[in-house]
């Protein structure tokens, strides 16, 4: 079937629309949908797409955005805390992964001992797309297992460089080209970390306080597209992984005020690139070579991801690790291969280290354990549900992984105060404003206030609004006021909302909305007339009585008012009806009182100043 891009993404998207929803409706997973859909497409089903590999070439820009988002979410502090899982427990996973699926290959398969190597190891890492996917389904990702599943495969992604760089090495190429292509490949490699490193500390942050002082959102998106693909890009061609590049992009950005504002304008694009990388896996899958060959591809697929369960369960049990049901789930998410192994026995048979059946099979292996995987992932959930659950031995290592319950919109002079009397009682928050200057200059006495538009879903989302009970509304912008706390009360309707309000007016739109209103300058206000009587001789203690009952008559008056704010000519009564209570409220202590030695001393100050 020959079709244009148009078709093509119409297809696509149809695909996604309808698969997606039919297997998570029966507990399947939306990864099973992907690829199940892309199965369909492929060449060994309907023929819309008769060659994958320009689909699966494309859709990794996907995960290339994924590990970005993911490395956002990992400030350098964090990573260091994370170094002993990482090379420990992941460098032990590939290791003995490595030696025993390429022992299995040798002996098993009749390969030679450079062959077995690449064909190991390439089966020793796992999909880094699927199981991340997986677990995010899930909200996993943040478990004790979660996290070291993402040490490892961070490991994994790691250790596919120098495969990478060792494959021609291995090969008939490295009789030609000898020992200079290793070290013109490690140069090129630490010459591409160091530009992205440098980019990264140097660059980024100013590029994007100049982008975002245009307050044009399509250009900052645009900016966020730039920088992770150009950090893939320096990665790619230094013959790395792309997706290292934009992870450490994203790391090198885990500190900064964009970071929300980030994770946001690359959120949507994510999501349909990696469900696009799905399905061109789900193509990939040779079904013909599964049919001719069904016992032999069955072995293979069972012997990957048995050998794999049970050192990765091993893995997780090790000294001060996973208890058994967390090392199971680890074993679970991470037995099947990874779409890296089409990359790397592709390279082997270019290299002269594999034929083309055995290349077709390994590929055909991986392709239906990244299909079984989210079944065997269900079934031991279940099982494991119907187990009574075994209390955690220890906590992970030290990862803060705080939810402020406060979210302050707004860091002006009003929101300034608020986010001061809460750090005065040490009470954390998380604070987000639209003006690049004032983040800056917020930033400079140490405050961590984030950049973006608050009104944004996804930002808040990105923010983790989910989790905070307070949401407190100081923005200056009333048209920016009103849509933050419309988008609030869509999204989180059970939070508490305090908003800024300017006037009477800004008020009950605010309390139309369900938010509670605070006028900007009434409480000033009441405080400046408190001091205006206490200088015309009014006792202290009276004037502040009476600036109390003021303000309890006002809130009685703005309430009463809301109910009629709409009538014009019910407010313009119930205005007069308020003049003439307040006249009677202090009419009792007032009288020819307090209410005349105000007036005698104004008449004083009068006369003598005429003098």
């Amino acid at each position: 079937m020959h079709s244009g891009g148009l078709e093509l993404a119409l297809v696509f998207l149809l695909a996604a629309v309808i698969a997606v929803p039919v297997f998570r409706r029966f507990g399947l997973g939306a990864v099973l949908g992907y690829l199940a859909a892309g199965v369909v497409l492929g060449p060994y089903g309907v023929k819309v797409i008769r060659d994958a590999e320009p689909v699966l070439a494309a859709s990794e820009i996907g995960v290339v955005m994924m590990l970005f988002v993911i490395g956002l979410e990992l400030s350098p502090s964090r990573l260091r805390v994370m170094r002993k899982p990482v090379f420990g427990a992941g460098g032990l996973q590939v290791l003995l992964s490595g030696l025993a699926l390429g022992a299995v290959a040798m002996f098993g398969g009749g390969l030679g001992w450079k062959a077995s190597v690449v064909v190991g190891v390439g089966l020793a890492l796992s999909s880094t797309a699927v199981c991340l996917q997986l677990m995010s389904e899930r909200k996993e990702l943040t478990s004790d297992y979660g996290r070291l599943a993402f040490a490892i495969l961070l490991f994994q992604d790691l250790a596919a460089i120098p495969l990478l760089a060792a494959i021609p090495l291995l090969g008939k190429a490295a009789a030609v080209q000898g020992d200079g292509l290793q070290w013109m490949a490690i140069a090129k490699a630490v010459g591409a970390i160091a530009a992205v490193i440098f980019g990264g500390r140097v660059l980024l942050r100013h590029v994007f306080r100049i982008v975002a002082r245009t307050q044009m959102p399509e250009v900052f998106t645009g900016a966020a597209l730039l920088t992770v693909l150009s950090a893939a890009w320096v990665m790619q061609i230094a013959g790395l992984s792309a997706g290292l590049g934009a992870f450490i992009a994203g790391v090198l950005l885990a500190d900064s005020e964009f970071r929300h504002e980030l994770e946001s304008q690359i959120d949507p694009f994510k999501g349909l690139l990696l469900g696009l990388f799905f399905m061109a896996v789900g193509m990939s899958i040779d079904l013909q070579r599964v049919v001719s060959e069904p016992a032999m591809i069955a072995a293979m697929v069972a012997v990957l991801m048995l050998i794999k369960f049970a050192l990765l369960f091993g893995v997780g049990l090790h000294p001060g690790g996973l208890d058994r049901r967390e090392s199971i789930q680890l074993a679970a998410v991470m037995s099947l291969g990874g779409e890296f192994a089409f990359i790397v026995f592709n390279e082997a048979v270019n290299a002269g280290l594999l034929d083309d059946p055995s290349r077709d099979r390994l590929i055909a292996a991986v392709g239906v354990s990244m299909a079984l995987t989210p079944l065997l992932l269900i079934a031991i959930s279940r099982a494991l549900s119907a187990a009574p659950k075994a209390k955690p031995k220890r906590e992970f290592d030290k990862i803060p992984d705080n939810h402020p319950k406060v979210m302050i919109a707004g860091m002006g002079r009003f929101g300034q105060i608020v986010a001061r009397l809460l750090l005065a009682h040490k009470v954390p928050f998380i604070a987000i404003e639209n003006s690049a200057d004032q983040v800056d200059f917020m930033r400079r006495f140490g405050n961590m206030v984030y950049y973006g538009d608050p009104a944004r879903p996804e930002l808040l989302r990105s923010a983790g609004a989910a989790q905070v009970d307070v949401f407190v509304i100081a923005i200056d912008d009333l048209d920016g006021n009103i849509r933050t706390v419309r988008t609030l009360r869509r999204l989180y309707p059970r939070a508490k909302v305090f908003a800024r309000a300017r006037d009477r007016r800004h008020a009950w739109q605010l309390m139309d909305l369900g938010a509670e209103p605070i006028r900007e300058t009434f409480y000033s206000s009441l405080k400046l007339g408190e001091h205006v009587l206490t200088s015309l001789g009014v006792a202290p203690e009276v004037a502040r009585d009476h600036t109390e009952r003021f303000r309890e008559h006002d809130e009685r008056m703005l309430n009463a008012q809301y109910l009629v704010h709409d009538d014009e000519a019910a407010l313009l009564q119930s205005a007069k009806d308020a003049r003439k209570e307040l006249e009677e409220l202090f009419e009792a202590d007032q009288g020819e009182g307090i209410l005349g030695e105000i007036t005698a001393e104004a008449d004083a100050a009068a006369q003598r100043s005429l003098h």
